[in-house]
């Protein structure tokens, strides 16, 4: 039996003290101290782990307000507070076992516009593609470009003054803040901007602590001016962190905003921005070179660059053979083709933008006449992208890149600690090539990609970080590192921040870092903001920078894990929190719940970390998880009856928060197809499940639900008593109240086995196809049902049997036999094996006869090559099709000549988990002289019976509401809607009243006649 787990400790006295007075003065946003917050919020995107104390979500700028008012007093001066935005750090720089105060959840509110000034003012928690999507109908756009940009928070490219790609052009997120409204400890708002002069001179004489900190920061600018100048670098990404260079600027005018921007979070709390918005060039063209190595693609930058192009990025082998492996891929493999059998290992991606088409043409031409006329680079050749679209579409693989890096297989993966160093472009290849050297003295592997015009190379070291020994090179190589990058005239922190890194601030500040020191002090002279990172106040004795191998590690955490369970649970340990599951595009299939609830814990990644703790813990209390006792007797039944007592009378146990983490998930996978290292929430969701209810039991809805494949062919023969019942007031009351859920779906009333009698369709056994020649097989098709489509939205399977005989095709049902898919959803994974294997065997023996089998509601038939091959293996799992997937191999070429338009809506599983499904559609569809448009969407909140269930109703209603409901409003009027996912036209039948069709019901209605 698993362990009762309760790890959660109290927060400590000052801790609670601070938030039980947070509450007593009106703080309006939520407080979380519970164990799974906390766990999840305990990491980011590097090989850091510090598990806060809280976490708080102020709900808007007066509840920060509040925060820093309170945190000042003297009763609370050893609170530590870490402000947080996306989450997505490679240097642990919202990392705290302090208070955390994340300014995501709520602060992100686009505030105003200014067209014809070109500004835009935001809420910190704004992010980037939100704002930029906000920004497209206008005419512009908001620069610099992050590999991050669909998760990462205005705020924290602010306090990281963030770079990418295009930042020769652009510059930094910097060079595009006009103005910061900053609360500041004590309660105030600091609004700083570029000031004159006079201006300066003005702020100077304020009193209190604004005055104090324009009079130390205007000082230093005076007093130090040469020691700025002899010590910042003259590189394109200058220095993150109290950027001392660009306090004044040549004309004389000062800016505070260049100390706030990259302070990290250790200066105050950055709530709003005033930003300066570019517009849209009109013209862009991507040149897609590639090489037969990564240095041959390194030395040509450094000539390419004197071409002034808008930017160049490289991407090395390892990024582009995972690339190909990866979802991403299917959209750019035309811009990467192999030369006489020799793969690319480096590319270079040159862009070319502007607002007039030849003059840009102009310039590619040029450009790529270079590139035939000069030998000095071995190149395997080139490409063009041409327009934004295609662009986007190559620049998505690049921006995949370090998620990809972390689906290297083996346990060993790219860990990010010496990967945003920054050189002079001209010493990029040099260096680098002394970098390889150092890593290859430790026998290491590693990846590449970045962006050369700059100088910076994001290098990542392959390193088993559960391993003492190779954990133990973090020291030596980022030694090595900061001495290589001084060597070349660079630095070690170049894009991403120092964050936990910033021991090497001293060293090579060296007189300078005390000017740092005494800004934080001014703004911060206890040290209660993010301590540890840039820099230290020097009257806090106590007070020091955090050293790189002081912090605890992932590592050291997942060494307590047994390596049997580690592999047991592959697909959610391995998560390496680049936050791929943030995107906040509601148009995009990836994860809904985290969409819709905006909790970091309803999230893949979320949800992986609470297995990874769940698992550790249970490992501590030496349980093997692997090998528990599920089976019920009478004994663990009575057991689970004391023990969900116990829980309803408020017992404690990390479980709890487990379950409740994984019930949110709509099992909808599109985790394990969008994300880079292919996380699978559903699949580890229902490995916890089957043990969770092993001690706690199961809710009745588990059983409905789980049973539904089995029970529904008896209701199926009195469909209209099985409705009533289901419609009735005290079936309907005692479903919602009992058994959790608000509704069930209603049977059809067309029987389908009396329609295939009509039909002449024949069942599918051992007999009638042996008795099948040859030529009767070619034009025959075996049809596998699935419990929705054969019993609640019958009519669509009869249109399916009516278009292929119709199309000439010998027509035979396959038995009806529980696929067993709701089972492994819900965690009855031992039934599912039985089910699935009965199944398999029985579609087995139908496909030795030659005749190909498909299904027809995609999340059933994709079961068929995911679960059943994890189950059964590949020779046991029976090879059924999507019904595109087939019709695009068989039907005959046809001439389109007045295509109709429609608009597909396809389901969440079957576009991430098999993208070439939707081309497939579109492919059958002109083959009936017909056009198909695929619209970009997410999930409709339905997903099996999720939306039925009375937890999940609001949620599910939300989803829906956030990417489907308005392109039903929009598309439906006009009848061409139409979506192949039996919930989804479910779904928008309960919420909108409205019907859609399935592609297939279309293909019948427009079948031409010459067929």
């Amino acid at each position: 039996m698993i362990a009762r787990l309760q790890p959660k400790t109290p927060p400590a006295a000052a801790c609670e003290g601070f938030l039980n007075t947070l509450w007593a003065h009106g703080f309006k946003g939520e407080i979380s101290t519970d164990y799974g917050t906390r766990t999840v919020l305990a990491t980011d995107n590097s090989i850091y782990q510090r598990l806060p104390q809280a976490a708080l979500f102020p709900r808007d700028s007066t509840d920060v307000e509040l925060v820093a008012r309170l945190v000042a007093m003297p009763e609370h001066s050893s609170v530590v507070l870490t402000p947080r935005g996306g989450g997505t750090g490679t240097n642990g720089q919202s990392l705290t076992d302090g208070i955390l105060v994340d300014l995501s959840r709520h602060l992100n509110n686009i505030l105003e516009i200014n067209v014809e000034k070109r500004w835009v003012r935001v809420q910190s928690g704004v992010v980037k593609d939100q704002l930029n999507d906000f920004l497209e109908p206008y005419g512009y756009f908001f620069a610099p470009e992050l590999s991050t940009s669909n998760r990462a928070t205005v705020g924290g490219m602010i306090n990281t003054d963030a770079s990418g790609q295009g930042s020769c052009t652009y510059g930094k997120t910097r060079d595009h803040v006009l103005e910061l409204s900053t609360v500041l400890l004590g309660g105030a708002r600091l609004d700083s901007r570029e000031l004159g002069s006079a201006g300066a001179a003005m702020a100077a004489t304020q009193s209190g602590k604004i005055g104090d900190i324009y009079r130390c920061t205007q000082y230093i600018a005076a007093a130090k001016a040469k020691l700025i100048q002899d010590t910042f670098p003259e590189l394109n990404r200058c220095l993150t962190g109290y950027d001392l260079a660009h306090l004044r600027s040549p004309d004389g005018q000062f800016n505070l905003n260049s100390v706030l921007c990259g302070s990290e979070g250790t200066l105050g709390f950055i709530v709003e921005a005033k930003l300066n918005i570019l517009p849209i060039p009109r013209v862009r063209t991507l040149v897609n070179v590639r090489y037969p190595s990564f240095m041959d693609a390194l030395r040509d930058a450094k000539v390419l660059m004197a071409l002034k192009p808008l930017s160049i990025e490289t991407v090395d082998s390892k990024v582009l053979l995972l690339a190909m492996e990866d979802i991403v891929w299917r959209g750019v493999a035309e811009f990467f083709p192999e030369d006489c059998g020799k793969p690319a290992l480096g590319i270079n991606l040159i862009e070319f933008s502007g607002d007039d088409q030849i003059e840009l043409e102009r310039q590619v031409n040029a450009f790529t006449e270079h590139l035939l006329k000069d030998n000095a680079v071995p190149r395997l050749g080139y490409t063009l992208a041409v327009g934004a679209e295609a662009v986007k579409r190559v620049y998505a693989m690049r921006k995949r890149a370090v998620g990809l890096l972390g689906n290297v297989q083996g346990e060993a993966r790219p860990q990010p600690f010496v990967e945003d160093t920054a050189v002079p472009p001209e010493n990029l290849a040099s260096y680098i090539e002394e970098f390889r050297a150092l890593l290859d003295s430790y026998n290491l592997q590693y990846g590449m990609f970045g962006h050369v015009d700059a100088g910076v190379l994001h290098v990542r070291p392959i390193l088993d970080m559960k391993d003492e020994r190779q954990a133990a090179f973090i020291r030596p190589i980022s030694d090595a590192v900061v001495a290589l990058t001084r060597k070349y005239g660079g630095l070690l922190w170049g894009e991403h921040g120092k964050g936990l890194r910033s021991e090497y601030a001293p060293e090579y500040f060296g007189e300078l870092y005390a000017s740092l020191q005494d800004i934080k002090a001014v703004f911060d002279p206890l040290n209660q903001l993010n301590p540890g990172k840039i820099a230290t106040p020097a009257s806090v004795l106590t007070a020091h920078l955090t050293k790189v191998d002081e912090v605890g590690l992932r590592g050291q955490v997942d060494r307590q894990i047994d390596e049997r369970v580690w592999q047991g649970y592959q697909s959610a340990v391995q998560c390496n929190g680049n936050g791929a599951c943030y995107n906040f595009d509601p148009d995009d299939a990836m994860c809904p719940s985290w969409k819709a609830t905006r909790d970091r814990v309803q999230s893949p990644k979320g949800r992986a970390s609470l297995i990874r703790e769940w698992i550790r813990l249970q490992g501590n209390h030496g349980v093997n998880i692997l090998h528990v006792q599920t089976s019920s007797t009478i004994v663990t039944v009575l057991k689970q009856v004391r023990n969900s007592i116990a829980r309803q009378l408020g017992q404690k146990d990390f479980s709890h928060e487990v379950y409740d983490a994984m019930a949110g998930c709509l099992a909808c996978k599109s985790c394990s197809g969008h994300c880079p290292v292919k996380v699978n929430v559903p699949e580890f969701r229902s490995q916890f499940l089957e043990l969770y209810h092993g001690r706690y039991l199961r809710p009745i809805k588990d059983y409905l639900v789980g049973s539904l494949e089995f029970t529904v062919p008896y209701a199926a023969r009195v469909p209209r008593l099985y409705n009533a019942l289901m419609s009735s007031a005290v079936v309907s009351w005692g479903f919602k109240h009992w058994a959790g859920m608000v509704d069930s779906p209603l049977l059809s009333t067309l029987k389908l086995s009396e329609a295939c009698k009509k039909l002449n369709v024949l069942p599918a056994t051992h007999k009638t196809l042996s008795r099948l020649t040859e030529a009767e097989r070619k034009r025959s098709v075996i049809l596998v049902q699935d419990a929705f489509t054969s019993y609640f939205d019958t009519q669509v399977t009869t249109d399916w049997i009516k278009l292929l005989g119709l199309l000439g095709f010998n027509v035979l049902l396959a038995p009806f036999s529980p696929n067993g898919k709701p089972l492994q959803v819900l965690g009855f994974q031992e039934k599912f094996k039985k089910t699935a294997s009965r199944n398999a065997e029985a579609l087995s023996r139908l496909q030795r006869h030659g005749v190909p089998l498909v299904g027809l509601d995609p999340a059933m038939t994709l079961v068929y090559r995911q679960e059943y091959t994890k189950a059964l293996g590949e020779r046991g799992a029976p090879k059924v099709q999507l019904p595109q997937e087939w019709l695009a191999t068989v039907l005959p070429e046809q001439v389109v000549v007045q295509p109709k338009v429609f608009h597909f809506l396809p389901h969440c599983t079957e576009r991430t988990n098999f993208p070439a499904s939707t081309d497939l559609w579109k492919q059958v569809f002109k083959l009936f002289g017909l056009e198909l448009k695929t619209l970009p969407s997410g999930c409709c909140g339905m997903s099996g019976t999720y939306g039925h269930e009375t937890r999940n109703l609001k949620t599910s209603t939300l989803i829906y509401s956030q990417s489907w409901q308005p392109l039903v409003s929009r598309h439906q009027s006009t009848g061409t809607l139409v979506a192949d996912g039996y919930s989804c036209r479910s779904q928008v039948k309960r919420q909108d009243g409205k019907i859609v069709l399935h592609p297939l019901q279309v293909l019948l209605e427009n079948l031409p006649t010459a067929r």
